[in-house]
């Protein structure tokens, strides 16, 4: 009897003594970074584009390395990861919206990688599908957020009507989905209504709402939506009014919108409201919003990705920031910016997935599954964009566990207590003034001169000579409607590292390169 063709030897993996070893030697590394990391640059200063890449080979090694040169290289202070890494969980990380990662969280997407789940379906990942839908609907009471996010499938199929949520890399992906839901629910009232035009023809005509100070995601989405041939495309996009105070979206400004489009023979599909924009933290009036989107049958979708982890605090929910969430039809924050949970881990609620399936859900035979004919389990495949997905809901699962819901609340009180410190400090400092309100954990301000064209040359040059010390990051923006489309510094607190110290420290070091940078040329 012929044995067949001969196994050639497989590749030689890791021994679990070697495993230990470098779980053990990370650990190791791990415990120095987070000792030393308030020595380290805030961000690589005086790096150009293409010095990491020219420090390796060019080609891969064509025999295996020692784990020894492997580590040296990832963790050594003059290998390539460390030479070129932005430290954003550094203390005295300012820039941006914070990006927490916590040892639950590291710890749960540690599992989540031994374990090498890809649960597209129920089937390839029930723990993976089912955790993940629990700990969602402990999100909507931790939140406060309308009972109709809850994933309750009416006890008939999970294809059915109902809401529920499903995490998302970020919320980039989220607009996208909720837009395309939005679509798919517009093009079936069309046809409900008696419009028999072809899908495309429908499709084509709807349009989307957003506030001029939304993320750029939005005009994105439009694009691989094919709603927007480019980001300056506004044939089917529009960026609405914000109140010239508070840089919130004019809601008589989007009900004039619509009716406009209406007028067209357009269908207003979509708006995008926002909680806490990213330039200045503004809040859209959603209650407001929400009346105009019920009016009119269209879909509301909430960007809370940073500030809606302060709904954790029940003192935060107050009717300008939470009040007209019963008329959203999607809400979506990132766990990963505010709520110490690592980078990616947003979470998406919809009201309707029907309409989310309907966009969504594709069926090749090779899908196909008891569980998935019928109806029975969630495959959160068809509430995604892509087939695959992690299991990213372990990470979320840990950190609820370990901290619970007070000490959540702790973490955002404490960035907020420090945000209020610091915009203490530029209230005492007559060189400078606020731009807007603190929101929560963000403050903006901004060079005090009586020329708007020096001031903004001085601003701008200040944020970038405190950057360029390394000692802490920054980041600059633009602010439209009284503020003149000036430039102005945004201070964002909310690191798990950060402490008043650090808070101070910054703000002397402001003070200090304001020394140098204003002189005499400061007015006002």
């Amino acid at each position: 009897m012929s044995k067949g063709v001969p196994i050639p030897d497989g590749p030689c993996h890791m021994t679990p003594g070697e495993l230990r070893r470098g779980v053990d030697d990370l650990l190791a590394f791990f415990e120095r970074y987070r000792a030393s990391i308030d020595e380290r640059p805030v961000w690589p200063t005086g790096l150009e584009p293409g010095q990491i890449r020219d420090m390796l080979p060019e080609r891969a090694p064509e025999t295996p390395q020692p784990w020894s040169e492997i580590l040296e290289d990832a963790t050594g202070d003059d290998g390539p990861v460390q030479r070129g890494t932005t430290h954003w969980q550094h203390p005295r990380f300012f820039a941006f919206f914070p990006a927490t990662a916590t040892d639950p969280a590291l710890l749960g997407d540690m599992l989540s990688s031994m374990l090498g789940t890809q649960g597209m379906l129920w089937r390839t990942g029930p723990a993976c599908t089912e955790v993940e839908s629990r700990v969602l609907d402990w999100f909507v009471h931790l939140l406060g957020l309308p009972e109709h996010f809850l994933a309750d499938s009416d006890g008939s199929s999970w294809t059915g009507g109902g809401g529920g949520g499903v995490i998302q890399g970020t919320a980039s992906e989220a607009t996208l989905c909720s837009i395309v839901a939005a679509r798919a629910r517009s093009v079936r009232t069309a046809r409900e209504a008696g419009d028999d035009s072809a899908y495309a023809e429908l499709a084509s005509r709807c349009c989307l709402y957003a506030s001029s100070q939304a993320h750029s995601s939005v005009v994105k989405a439009a694009m691989i939506a094919g709603l927007a041939e480019h980001p300056e495309d506004r044939s089917r996009v529009r960026l609405v009014d914000v109140d010239p105070d508070t840089l919130a979206m004019d809601a008589a400004a989007l009900e004039a919108a619509i009716r406009a489009d209406l007028d067209a023979g357009l269908i207003p599909c979509w708006i995008g409201a926002t909680m806490g924009t990213t330039s200045s933290g503004a809040f859209d009036p959603i209650d407001e919003i929400g009346a105009v989107a019920r009016a009119h049958r269209v879909w509301l979708h909430v960007d809370a990705a940073w500030a809606g982890a302060a709904l954790v605090c029940p003192e935060l929910r107050d009717g300008a920031r939470a009040g007209g969430l019963v008329h959203a039809d999607s809400f979506c924050f990132n766990p990963h910016k505010w709520l110490l949970t690592t980078f990616d881990l947003d979470a998406l609620f919809v009201s309707d997935r029907r309409s989310l399936l309907d966009g969504l859900s594709i069926m090749p035979e090779y899908l196909r599954t008891p569980e998935s004919e019928g109806g029975a389990a969630i495959d959160y495949r068809d509430w995604q964009i892509p087939l695959g997905r992690r299991f990213r809901a372990l990470k979320l699962w840990f950190v609820v566990r370990w901290y619970g819901a007070e000490g959540l609340r702790a973490h955002i009180r404490r960035g907020i207590a420090l945000a209020e410190r610091a915009e203490a400090r530029v209230r005492a400092d007559e060189r400078f003034e606020l731009t807007t309100e603190r929101s929560l954990s963000l403050i903006c301000f901004r060079v005090r001169h009586d020329d708007p064209e020096r001031r903004d040359e001085l601003t701008a040059a200040l944020c970038d000579r405190v950057n360029a010390t390394g000692r802490t990051l920054l980041t600059r923006t633009t602010l439209p409607g009284r503020w003149g489309g000036g430039v102005v510094i945004r201070f964002s607190v909310g690191g798990i590292a950060t402490e008043a110290v650090h808070v101070d420290e910054t703000w002397d070091l402001i003070g200090s390169v304001a020394d140098e940078t204003l002189g005499s040329g400061r007015g006002g």
